[in-house]
């Protein structure tokens, strides 16, 4: 099977989600192409819209939480949405290179390329299969203009907004967000301290803004400060992403701190999940998932305003994570809350019920059904031609 998947670099998460279900396809022998379909149309448009989303999130995230809302307002009028028209140019080049490139199938982890290919289909293009996977516990502002054959959502618990908005119940497959396999290979705590070189006598707390190293970081760990000075054998270990401000900020405060270990981007971070007490963590779609796939004790900070509001209302209504709406009153309560081992339980028991670990192979099942029962009608329909050819 050949298979396209389509993502956008608007945050780590849907090129996560990307990642995790080319390392499945590949894993079953089957060729991949992941690509970012702004690539395809020059003067670094990919790069433009991806960090123009970063920069909005990381430095006003009350202006992404109002343009999130306007989106919600804007998607009740009866008239398609200005990103629906804005990815329009974009569909001429990924139509120039469908023609060069023949696909079984395609997976899209971000709406902008499936708007692109709505386009497409709007001019009656012939193309594969197309689903769609969901990356947050919601179905986000314009998500119901973006014409694909199946769209694949985090749990049966969103199946009724999804419809709501107009997609058919048929459509609508419940089966969960994927990630790559380091995040639920069982690898115990000590064997994940090992591989890090982290001393197994101390606690370690991760805390850690998405991989592009948004929210109230600098003020979570002010708060920590009097935790840290109270246990001397805790240590917390800060993941500031792609946010190269906020580390050099951080190295400038705390870069001498005995107790703080500062890290930029990192690959190891499932390790790091296994190897922590407790998880803090804003609440983005994809690297919830992952902590509950790990299995770690999770505390989710005040969201980026729009979806990861309901990521948190989801996670916290499941008893998968404690929410902190106040970091001042809330915070250090949640922390010894989660050092009780029964509550640490409960919620691990919560996660493993409520996440399928194994999204991404069930994703990679669906995908291959569809594009076998595509070639299948393809196959039906050239052998009726020529049927009614020979016939005539």
């Amino acid at each position: 099977m050949d298979a396209l998947i389509l993502s956008c670099s608007t945050g780590g998460g849907h090129n996560a989600a990307a990642e995790a279900m080319a390392e499945e396809l590949k894993r079953r022998g089957h060729h991949v192409d992941l690509l970012d379909p702004y690539t395809l149309t020059g003067k670094n448009r990919d790069r433009l819209v991806g960090n123009s989303y970063v920069k909005c999130v990381q430095n006003m995230p009350r202006l992404f939480g109002f343009i999130y809302k306007l989106g919600n307002a804007y998607r009740h009028l009866p008239v398609k949405s200005p990103v629906f028209w804005a990815n329009k140019k974009a569909a001429d080049c990924m139509e120039e290179y469908l023609k060069q490139h023949i696909y079984d199938v395609i997976l899209i982890t971000h709406i902008f390329p499936g708007e692109i290919l709505t386009h497409l289909r709007r001019r009656e293009i012939s193309l594969p299969p197309l689903i769609y996977i969901a990356t947050d516990y919601t179905c986000i502002p314009f998500t119901e203009e973006i014409e694909c054959d199946y769209f694949i959502i985090p749990s049966g618990a969103q199946k009724e907004e999804f419809c709501s908005w107009g997609i058919a119940p048929e459509k609508v497959i419940p089966i969960g967000i994927p990630v790559k396999s380091t995040f639920r290979e069982k690898e115990n705590r000590e064997e994940a301290l090992s591989r890090l070189g982290l001393d197994f006598r101390n606690r370690y707390i991760l805390l850690a803004g998405g991989s592009i190293g948004a929210g109230q970081i600098a003020g979570v760990i002010d708060i920590l400060q009097e935790y840290l000075n109270a246990h001397g054998e805790v240590r917390l270990i800060v993941v500031c992403g792609t946010n190269g401000s906020l580390y050099e900020e951080m190295k400038k405060r705390y870069g001498a701190a005995p107790q703080i270990f500062l890290l930029e981007r990192t690959d190891a971070m499932a390790e790091y999940l296994k190897a922590c007490d407790i998880y803090i963590s804003k609440p983005g779609g994809v690297s919830s998932t992952e902590a509950a796939v790990a299995g770690v004790p999770l505390i989710h900070i005040p969201p980026i305003p729009g979806c990861e509001t309901r990521n948190r209302k989801f996670f916290s209504d499941c008893g998968m994570s404690v929410a902190v709406s106040n970091l001042k009153k809330d915070l250090l309560p949640a922390i010894r809350l989660l050092s009780d081992k029964e509550t640490v339980k409960h919620m691990e028991k919560a996660q493993k019920r409520e996440i399928d670990e194994r999204a991404a192979e069930r994703i990679a099942d669906f995908a291959e059904k569809a594009a076998d029962h595509a070639g299948q009608m393809a196959g039906f329909a050239e052998r009726a031609v020529s049927v009614k050819a020979s016939a005539s």
